[in-house]
């Protein structure tokens, strides 16, 4: 089921902010859709806001976001945690782009929860598979309080990261698991246990369905974040997401700051139990993608 793709002059479109207010710096933002160019250049300090959408972030959360920048580049000249290495940088292309998952993560929640009955966002369980230097998991769990967050990764070096900085932020709502998404899927504890899984910048879409629909239970969401066109690995995957007991239930355009523009969210609604063989074991969905 699709309930809209959004293209054209018709396109669902989440903006970023014009201004990034945080922790006494100031970012002023400039999207231009009609040319697809977007500037970023430093201003005078401003009163305190962090509009994204529909998230405000107070004072004490955007100390707690200065934290993770801060700690991010430090961590990041002993280990190789993002490509990017300028605090600037960081606000727009990771701490922006992270936000930006919200709005369509929300809308959607929203929308199906109420036609099924539903619709309470306090306490959604969200898993971030492949969460890597804590993006988006660790932005979003400063943004939204009442949810409950997993930080999946499996490489023990940036576990050690996660797990330091949800001590210097001070996050009690995150959890950090240092495990392959292939183990954890078959899991009791895991399996089909999470309200939204999502995931940034870890694999193909045919792959990827594999590491996070079995963490979503049943009318639960999974929200990829992709490029400006994922249109190809999204017919690449259908064949992956139906046999994992899912569908594609929108795709939308996401305004961000990166390097290359326009970003999409894929989102997809699990309508049926995952079968016990999946997730295959480990290595065995990027070697043999469904």
């Amino acid at each position: 089921m699709s309930l809209c793709c959004c293209g054209g002059a018709s396109a669902r479109r989440f903006l970023l902010p014009r201004r990034l207010s945080l922790g006494g710096r100031h970012y002023q933002v400039r999207n231009s859709i009609l040319h697809g160019r977007t500037h970023t250049t430093a201003v005078a300090p401003a009163p305190a806001a962090f509009p994204f959408g529909a998230t405000d972030l107070s004072p004490s959360q955007q100390r707690q976001v200065s934290l993770y920048v801060d700690a991010l580049l430090d961590w990041n000249q002993r280990m190789n945690l993002t490509a990017v290495a300028d605090e600037g940088e960081v606000m727009t292309r990771h701490v922006a782009d992270s936000l930006a998952v919200l709005p369509p993560l929300e809308r959607a929640y929203r929308v199906h929860s109420a036609s099924i009955g539903g619709g309470d966002m306090d306490g959604i369980s969200l898993i971030d598979v492949g969460s890597g230097a804590g993006l988006p998991g660790l932005i979003l769990a400063v943004a939204r309080p009442s949810w409950k967050f997993t930080l999946l990764e499996s490489m023990r070096k940036r576990c050690s990261f996660l797990e330091h900085i949800v001590e210097v932020m001070g996050l009690s709502n995150v959890d950090v698991v240092c495990d392959r998404a292939e183990n954890v899927g078959q899991s009791p504890d895991f399996r089909e246990a999470y309200d939204v899984a999502v995931a940034r910048a870890v694999a193909e879409l045919n792959v990827l369905v594999e590491y996070c629909l079995p963490l979503v239970r049943v009318d639960g969401l999974f929200i990829a974040a992709k490029g400006h066109d994922p249109h190809d690995e999204i017919n690449s995957a259908k064949t992956a997401v139906h046999k994992l007991g899912a569908s594609m239930l929108e795709v939308c355009d996401v305004e961000s700051m990166g390097p290359h523009g326009k970003r999409t969210a894929v989102v997809y609604l699990k309508e049926r139990i995952t079968p016990k063989k999946y997730p295959r074991h480990p290595g065995t969905p990027s070697k043999m993608p469904l």
